[in-house]
């Protein structure tokens, strides 16, 4: 948040003798004064989560508030638990960009100071308008240093770095959020620049990329912007799409100028989170091990590359344990006993099962090629949607 605002949200408060918030137009919190009086219920989320629910934003544009030029007054709803407010929307070029809000239960404010409180709300739509354009010409910039052509990317570096923005020689990882399958509702975007000014971003319709510095090779703040940035996009999707919406990160590099190999990599690392079946909302590209194959070629490809037919013949067995039985002692490094204990069976238990799957398989379980087969193959198979048959 630019600190203009919070200065502008402090002097109307102080003309209007009330406390008052300033709210973007989707009605995210970014200002308010510190007060005492007072609070309703939506003030008081609004606060504490920065933000208002989606029953409230209908309820507040049902009286006109998006293309008002004139203050509004609102009514009180005691079943949403809302006071009756003053609303002064914050316009500029004839475009409502947020709305500062005061609570006026007994519409206390003379309307003698509202010329005035108006045109602060102006000069909040106009930093508010400056600053979403800014967000514009940065996501344009952060496409051109993702672009192909050399001399495009250096221009691109070199225009960053000389905003201070991100410094050249600073390590920098890209973010990739994803979207699995948009809802049928289609996507509101992201409110981007509610993320650190230090976060280059540009939104597409069912992804978004961000740039982050890092203070070294530690990719533990570009964790923490994931799950940010997942954290606003959520905001905007139906409830029950939290599995949908993935976010890869590529590895970090040591200047703006390599940042497309991070950003590969953190579209691969997002393309694996979404194939596989038990998905983890967040992963870096490093972090995946063997799952990264899933993102080296078509499913096809693979699926005839790293899932062998002797280990489509256990999966096409109808016996469960069976292959429950095979995973165990392959992920306990073939273990007899730890693989008896995670499968709560006898140790003799283990060795009739093993044989059984030599016998399905063809292969030798103590050969370690036969070994290293059989662990990718039933490690990818999930993910490359080979499914098991179901017992008879």
């Amino acid at each position: 948040m630019r600190p203009e605002l919070q200065d502008l949200v402090d002097e109307v408060s102080r003309l209007l003798q009330h406390p008052v918030t300033l709210e973007d137009r989707s009605f995210n919190l970014v200002a308010f004064h510190s007060h005492s009086e007072r609070m309703d219920d939506v003030r008081q989320r609004s606060i504490l989560e920065r933000k208002s629910s989606g029953e409230v934003r209908r309820w507040f544009e049902n009286f006109g508030i998006a293309t008002a030029t004139q203050p509004v007054r609102t009514p009180s709803a005691p079943e949403l638990g809302v006071l009756a407010r003053l609303c002064l929307p914050a316009r500029w070029k004839e475009v409502t960009h947020g709305y500062l809000w005061a609570i006026t239960e007994d519409n206390e404010i003379d309307d003698a100071l509202l010329p005035a409180a108006m045109e602060l709300a102006g000069r909040a739509g106009a930093l508010m308008a400056q600053q979403a354009r800014t967000r514009e010409d940065l996501g344009f910039l952060l496409q051109d240093l993702l672009s192909t052509d050399p001399d495009t990317v250096e221009r691109a570096a070199d225009e960053i770095d000389a905003r201070r923005i991100i410094r050249r020689g600073v390590p920098v990882a890209a973010l990739e959020l994803q979207l699995v399958r948009p809802p049928a509702s289609g996507v509101v975007p992201v409110n981007l620049w509610t993320l650190p000014r230090s976060v280059l971003a540009w939104a597409g319709e069912d992804h978004t990329t961000l740039l982050v510095p890092l203070p070294g090779e530690d990719l533990g703040p570009a964790h923490e912007l994931a799950r940010q940035a997942r954290a606003l996009y959520l905001e905007r999707l139906p409830a029950g799409n939290e599995a949908e919406l993935v976010v890869g990160i590529g590895a970090p590099r040591s200047d703006l100028a390599e940042l497309r190999a991070s950003w590969q990599q953190a579209r691969l690392a997002a393309r694996v989170l979404a194939a596989v079946p038990e998905r983890r909302p967040v992963a870096a590209w490093p972090e995946l091990g063997i799952y990264r194959l899933l993102g080296c070629g078509p499913t096809s490809v693979l699926a005839e590359a790293a899932v062998d037919t002797a280990v489509r013949r256990l999966l096409e067995h109808g016996d469960a344990d069976i292959r429950e039985t095979a995973l165990t002692y392959l992920r306990t490094g073939g273990n007899v006993q730890r693989t008896g204990a995670a499968l709560n069976i006898h140790r003799q238990t283990v060795y009739y099962r093993l044989q059984r799957i030599e016998k399905i398989t063809g292969l030798d379980l103590s050969k370690g090629e036969d070994l290293l087969l059989l662990h990718l193959g039933l490690t990818m198979a999930p993910a490359l949607g080979l499914v098991p048959t179901p017992p008879r």
